[in-house]
């Protein structure tokens, strides 16, 4: 009982250790500033939007950034600043949704195929070097152009394009991890390999999933974005940044600002993200932390 309670108190001690380490690192703290608000910009933009993002006004099209409106005006008269805001929350559920659609294939085939090995490894891993092989957003697009254009669907399709960084991510930290002695020990006692894998191999893999999967919601973002560029994402009158970066472009040199706020905003957003996972990589990564130590 003494040995369960001390082994309690010391994971609160290292989760509690993790958390001051992101909170003294400026970077750590400057992208969960700006996720916070983007976090808080969707979930309240009704309240803090000051225009309806899908009202037109022709008699105010193009304006340039003034007290009424803050980011200026589009081609139709609509405010810029409130379709960022309600289109932050299309593009945080593009990012999310992407990794979520990747854990849930990614995570068990890696599992699987790492674990396994054998023929299993090999048509898994086979299936999924096809996938790497095209660039995600390439494949994103092709998959969009099967299922045809829509905001389900390039979720969808950017998710499929991440299974395969997943899958390979978990594989090959369960190559490392299958032959440690709790693994051994498990086996010992009768434990089945579905429980081995999901119960006592997989919780060890969370460091590199977590962090693997903050940096690729920054990566379905910017995919989220180009879709929407190239018009097979959120179809209009849908406030999303990729589509107004490519409603604004044609009026870029009369009007810079339609271009510019979009491109900043996915800019930001991505940095948070970037910013994070950087950070947690470092937090929860001992190997890098003891490399760094010496440098």
């Amino acid at each position: 009982m003494r040995k369960i309670i001390r082994r309690i108190k010391w994971l609160e001690k290292a989760r509690l250790g993790a958390f001051v380490k992101i909170l003294e690192n400026r970077m750590a703290i400057l992208g969960i500033i700006i996720l916070l608000a983007f976090a808080f910009s969707a979930v309240f933009a009704d309240f803090i939007s000051p225009y309806d993002p899908l009202h037109i006004d022709l008699e105010k099209m193009l304006e340039k950034p003034s007290t009424k409106h803050i980011l200026g005006t589009d081609e139709l008269g609509r405010d810029i600043l409130s379709r960022i805001i309600y289109g932050t929350r299309i593009s945080l559920m593009i990012g999310v949704i992407s990794v979520i659609i990747g854990l849930l294939f990614g995570v068990p085939l890696g599992a699987v195929a790492g674990y396994c090995g054998g023929k299993i490894d090999n048509i898994f891993m086979g299936i999924t070097d096809v996938l790497l092989s095209f660039p995600s957003l390439l494949l994103a697009i092709a998959i969009v152009a099967v299922l045809g254009t829509s905001l389900v669907n390039a979720m969808i399709a950017i998710g499929i394009s991440q299974i395969p960084v997943f899958a390979r991510l978990v594989r090959g930290s369960v190559l490392s991890l299958k032959g440690r002695e709790f693994v051994e020990a498990a086996k010992g006692v009768g434990a089945t390999n579905f429980r081995i894998i999901f119960s006592h191999i997989l919780p060890n893999c969370l460091a590199p999933i977590i962090v693997q999967s903050t940096l690729l919601i920054a990566s379905g973002i910017i995919a989220g974005a180009g879709l929407g560029f190239l018009g097979l994402g959120a179809q209009p009158p849908t406030p999303e940044w990729g589509a107004m970066l490519s409603r604004g472009r044609i009026y870029i040199r009369v009007a810079p600002h339609i271009c510019f706020f979009p491109g900043l905003t996915i800019m930001l957003a991505v940095l948070g993200f970037n910013l994070l996972g950087d950070v947690l990589r470092d937090v929860l990564d001992p190997r890098l932390r003891m490399l760094k130590a010496r440098i």
